[in-house]
C-alpha cells in the first residue's frame, strides 16, 4: 500500500460507517488501496472486518461513508452492478452451488462476459454454440490454474473443504475482477493447503494484475503475503504498517491477547 500522490487509487473508502440498530459495527473505516495492492484486513472475532467487506461489495449499505472504485461512488449500487464494475470476492461461509458440477459454478461467474443475448440462447444459434464453448473454454482455464480440471465434472458438494475454497476463488476470478476481496481464504485447510494458497495467491495478483483485500485469522498467511495491514477492534482501525510493525504493535497485541499481555511478554 504505497503511498503515492500522483496515483489516484484503485479502492477510496472514505469514512464508512454502519450501525445495525443502535449497535455500530463499523465507525468511519477508511482505506485505499493502488492497483496490485495485496493488503490485509485483520482483528479479533467482531471487529466489524466482514461488514467492511459487505458494504464494498453491496451486500449492506453504509449509513454514512463512501465507496469510490476507480472514481465511481458505488453506494446505492446492487452486488450485482458491483461485480460486473470489476469487484468479486469470496465468502466466509463457502457460497458455491453445491448440487452443480465444479464447472458449472465457475461458468456462471463468467455468463456476464458470455457475449450472446437472450434471443440466441433461446434458439441456440451458431453465436450461442460459439460463444459457450468460448466461455467452457475460459472457466477450464481458470480450473487448471487451481489444479482443479480433474474434478471439473464432480457436484461442488462432494469436494473436501480445501478444494471447494479453491472453486470459489477460482469463481470469483471468472468474474472478471480488478479488486479481489477474500474473505479467509484459508480457513479450514490443512497446512500444506495454506501453503499452496499462499503461493496461490500471489501468482493470481501478478498473473491478472489484480488488487487483492483479504481478512484472514491464519496470521502465517497474513504476515506471509501482505505488504500492508490494517487491524480493526470494537469497529474501528486501532492500526495500519508492515507485518512487522503490527506485529510489533502494543494496540494490536493488547486487542488480542487482552489488558497484561504487553507486560507479562
Amino acid at each position: 500500500m504505497i503511498q503515492n500522490n500522483d496515483v489516484k487509487p484503485i479502492l477510496d473508502i472514505q469514512s464508512l460507517t454502519k450501525y445495525f440498530g443502535g449497535l455500530c459495527a463499523v465507525k468511519s473505516f477508511k482505506m485505499s488501496l493502488l492497483s496490485g495492492d495485496l493488503v490485509g484486513l485483520i482483528g479479533p472475532n467482531g471487529a466489524g472486518k466482514t461488514t467492511v467487506f459487505n458494504m464494498i461489495s453491496g451486500l449492506y449499505e453504509p449509513t454514512e461513508g463512501e465507496v469510490i472504485f476507480k472514481n465511481e461512488n458505488l453506494i446505492g449500487l446492487q452486488p450485482y452492478e458491483i461485480t460486473r464494475r470489476g469487484i468479486g470476492r469470496t465468502f466466509q461461509n463457502i457460497r458455491l452451488f453445491p448440487n452443480l458440477t465444479v464447472l458449472d459454478n465457475v461458468c456462471i461467474a463468467y455468463h456476464p462476459h458470455a457475449g450472446y443475448n437472450l434471443a440466441d440462447a433461446i434458439f441456440r444459434n451458431k453465436r450461442f454454440t460459439t460463444k459457450e464453448n468460448e466461455l467452457v473454454e475460459r472457466a477450464q482455464e481458470f480450473l487448471s490454474i487451481f489444479k482443479l480440471e480433474n474434478v471439473q465434472n464432480e457436484l461442488a458438494k462432494n469436494l473436501p473443504y480445501g478444494e471447494q475454497r479453491r472453486v470459489e476463488i477460482a469463481r470469483a476470478l471468472a468474474s472478471d475482477p480488478r479488486l479481489l476481496l477474500l474473505d479467509e481464504p484459508a480457513a479450514g485447510m490443512n497446512p500444506r493447503e495454506i501453503i499452496i494458497l499462499m503461493d496461490l495467491i500471489h501468482f493470481i495478483r501478478d498473473r491478472f494484475k489484480l488488487t487483492i483485500f483479504l481478512i484472514e485469522h491464519q496470521m502465517r498467511v497474513v504476515m506471509g503475503i501482505c505488504e500492508a495491514i490494517t487491524v480493526m477492534d470494537f469497529g474501528e482501525i486501532i492500526a495500519r504498517g508492515s507485518p512487522k510493525e503490527i506485529q510489533d504493535n502494543p494496540k494490536v497485541i493488547e486487542a488480542y491477547l487482552g489488558k497484561g499481555a504487553i507486560h507479562a511478554a
